[in-house]
């Protein structure tokens, strides 16, 4: 597959964002979709919650709006809110048409209506959900039609190592063209021409040691669209869920916040509590709150993990509420009914992330991003729960559109030239790679997790920018391989992420810093943009 073979569009990324922009170009163009593992492989699919949307009569879009506005801390984009909230209803019935089996409920009508729960930061019921399971039910959905498409070309375990823009071809005005691709099975590069790409990778999760996210989740997109010049925004607020189990074979597993709840207590190793230190809802304080306070206790008493603890319930009450959490906890050996649970905070999402409009278009022509990978304004300093799947839905639909109205208007694709193997050699020490990906993300968990001081952030940037020289360095003299391309993504990430973190002297939403503990209205009710050129 070489640039004599162009796509219309090319998406890298296969979750909820990137399926459904794909379904609808299809319907007009020829959309290629890049997935680096399999195509259900993705956010999406391990998403436990629901969409929020305004889909009850008791509820209104003015509601959501000032809900979201409230929980991002002074930072959302009300444009941008309105507009993605004013949206929602028609894409859950967009999801419907696709088949996705949303949980219903008879009214005391006896009419058939959606099942809405309610969650944190929510002021009514309008979380949409398929029991509780909804990004399998979307992702699993939205494959089968993809499958189906005769416009669509899926290449699973196809890796994007960077976007070709005209401008490093010397052709002018600068605009993306495609993606040099590298193939997992084959090992080979391939160079993929395309009118227009669209990033729908997602996050990156994987930058810190511990993590609800997939292993996919290195921050492709966001790398990609530094190095080509794209401005990204708001890196430093990353989300961090509480509970995740602590266990070597258990990558990003979260424990639901039901467990809490229903009654869970919080426990340092010798059975003592210590939410009362902190808050006087204890265990049932937001999320950020029992974050922080899991952070400290381990911080102090230099702890792995703290346990989670719910055996004071019957066993009969566990296995009923909670019978997910029982087998997916047993299958590592512990039994919740007769252990404490041992549990980490975890990165869960990234509320920054490349400059788009409400479109998803980029700061570089022809390059759009749609989710998480994308900063649209919506989520400001902190993301409230279940608006990450709504975003990636109405501004999927936004950016087909766009795309759609704009391909006539470009010009034919320059000659790209084949990727160059001819100056590089195999690695002689693979260690190189997997150490530094080792390193990178315990330092970042030590340094650039949930409370930061800028003591410990200036240590993280040293270290970072000896690791991206030594990334860099190897990168230049060996091939490629698939673990190579996603640290080289991540040392990227995390620079970004630092870098923006010490230039927010305050603290807000999901940034707390203890050297400026307060939030700063008068000079940081900002976003804190880069742009290329700001650093090397």
């Amino acid at each position: 597959m070489t640039e004599t073979h162009p796509f219309d569009v090319l998406i890298v990324g296969s979750g909820a964002a990137g399926l459904s922009l794909a379904l609808t170009l299809a319907e007009r163009l020829r959309v290629a979709v890049l997935s680096k593992a399999a195509l259900s492989e993705s956010a999406t699919y391990y998403a436990q919650g629901g969409i929020s949307a305004v889909m009850d009569s008791a509820d209104s879009a003015e509601s959501h709006i000032a809900d979201t506005l409230s929980v991002g801390s002074g930072l959302c984009h009300e444009q941008t809110v309105d507009y993605i909230v004013r949206h929602g209803r028609e894409r859950i019935e967009w999801l419907i048409d696709q088949g996705v089996p949303f949980t219903t409920r008879r009214s005391k009508s006896g009419d058939v209506e959606f099942h809405l729960t309610r969650e944190g930061g929510h002021s009514h019921r309008r979380v949409v959900h398929a029991a509780d399971a909804t990004g399998r039910a979307i992702e699993q959905t939205l494959i089968e039609r993809i499958r189906e498409h005769r416009n669509v070309t899926v290449l699973e375990s196809h890796m994007a190592i960077d976007l070709i823009s005209t401008g490093k071809l010397g052709a002018i005005p600068d605009r993306c063209a495609g993606a040099y691709v590298f193939d997992l099975v084959t090992r080979k590069v391939k160079t993929i021409a395309a009118r227009c790409v669209v990033l729908a990778t997602g996050g990156a999760g994987k930058v810190y040691l511990y993590t609800s996210n997939p292993d996919v989740a290195t921050g492709d997109g966001i790398g990609m669209a530094w190095r080509a010049g794209c401005t990204v925004a708001n890196m430093e607020f990353v989300q961090f869920h509480p509970t995740c189990l602590y266990h070597p074979k258990a990558k990003s597993l979260l424990i639901t916040e039901a467990v809490r709840g229903e009654g869970g207590y919080l426990r340092l190793p010798d059975g003592e509590r210590f939410m009362s230190k902190f808050d006087d809802r204890l265990e049932l304080a937001p999320r950020d709150i029992v974050a922080r306070a899991i952070d400290h206790e381990m911080k102090r008493l230099g702890l792995d993990c703290v346990y989670l603890d719910v055996t004071h319930k019957s066993s009969d009450f566990i296995l009923e509420h909670f019978p997910n959490a029982y087998e997916q906890c047993l299958s590592y050996g512990v039994d919740i009914t007769r252990d404490p649970i041992p549990v980490v905070p975890a990165a869960h999402y990234l509320c920054g992330g490349v400059v788009t409009d409400i479109r998803g278009q980029t700061s570089l022509s022809g390059l759009y991003a749609v989710g998480e990978v994308a900063f649209t304004g919506l989520h400001g300093a902190n993301r409230m729960a279940s608006n990450s799947l709504l975003e990636c839905l109405v501004i999927a639909e936004s950016a087909a559109h766009s795309i759609i109205a704009s391909l006539d208007e470009l010009p034919p694709l320059p000659s790209i030239p084949q990727w160059d193997e001819s100056q590089v050699t195999d690695a002689d020490e693979e260690v190189v790679v997997s150490h530094n990906w080792d390193e990178l993300r315990r330092l970042m968990w030590d340094y650039v997790g949930i409370v930061r001081t800028t003591k410990r952030l200036q240590r993280a940037r040293r270290r970072v920018d000896l690791l991206n020289s030594e990334i860099s360095e190897f990168y230049g003299n060996f091939r490629v391989s698939g673990d190579l391309i996603e640290l080289r993504n991540l040392v990227q990430v995390a620079d970004l992420i630092i870098r923006s973190a010490l230039k927010r002297r305050e603290s807000r939403g999901l940034h707390h810093t203890l050297d400026y503990p307060g939030p700063d209205d008068i000079n940081h009710r900002r976003d804190t943009i880069l742009r290329a050129g700001d650093f090397s």
